[in-house]
């Protein structure tokens, strides 16, 4: 890579963390003050990094455009949409839709719960593998070799007492995910919330994506999640419809 191209898009990766100053920068990137002044100066003139008072920096409003662009791009977002907004109106809770992508799974779309408790995810935030419901929908449907591959690569970090911390009850649990043909995440990402999960198929019958509902704990208990379980395959179906899937009798 060049070495200039390598060291800016350090510098927008070091700013999406917050604004900063030219001499935080400097020392992230090890260079003389005048190299990454003529870098920034460069990223500021296509709106990528954005200057505040004398020297500091933030991201620039070019970024948060191509973003948009990207996700609009996206078919299964704009696909899925009326289904995911539906859903999200009918039950007031936070509905996420995430899709895997170079060994990652994104959020990439979210319509916010109605309720006072709301979650702090976002949009183009990576989801950890082992312990989200979006997450072990994607990675249920892989194939067989492939999914024994990531889940011997997972970092297991125990984030609540009900984190999957082994590749060979990670492997039992996506059995069960496609058996079942949905994955829940029992307080296990974040012991207050439970999520359940359900797959969005393309015209291939691939699984292109994936609906959950997030529920705050003290808002629903487990059970009480569960119960939409109909609701959201109904959505997840529907949203496969939209994306080329035929349903076979």
């Amino acid at each position: 890579m060049s070495q200039s191209l390598d060291r800016a898009l350090t510098l927008v990766g070091e700013l999406a963390t917050g604004p900063k100053t030219l001499d935080e920068l400097s020392g992230v990137i090890e260079v003389h003050k005048s190299t990454t002044m003529r870098l920034l100066r460069t990223l500021e003139s296509h709106r990528f990094v954005q200057r505040e008072g004398v020297h500091h920096y933030r991201l620039g409003t070019a970024l948060f455009d191509l973003a948009n662009r990207a996700l609009e791009e996206r078919d299964v977002r704009r696909s899925a949409e009326n289904a995911l907004r539906e859903l999200n109106a009918r039950t007031g809770y936070t509905v996420h839709l995430a899709s895997y992508e170079d060994g990652e799974v994104i959020y990439i779309d979210k319509y916010d719960s109605t309720h006072p408790m709301r979650m702090y995810s976002r949009i183009g935030r990576r989801a950890p593998l082992h312990c989200t419901a979006v997450a072990k929908i994607l990675l249920a449907d892989l194939p067989e070799p492939r999914r024994r591959e990531v889940a011997h690569t997972i970092d297991y970090v125990p984030l609540t007492a009900n984190t999957i911390t082994t590749p060979d009850a990670y492997l039992a649990e996506l059995d069960r995910v496609r058996s079942a043909g949905y994955a829940v995440d029992n307080a296990e990402h974040e012991d207050f919330i439970h999520c359940v999960a359900a797959p969005i198929r393309g015209a291939r019958g691939e699984v292109v994506a994936a609906v959950s509902l997030s529920v705050p704990k003290v808002l629903l208990d487990f059970d009480g999640l569960l119960g939409h379980l109909p609701d959201l395959l109904a959505t997840a179906r529907a949203a496969s419809v939209e994306c080329g899937w035929s349903p076979r009798d």
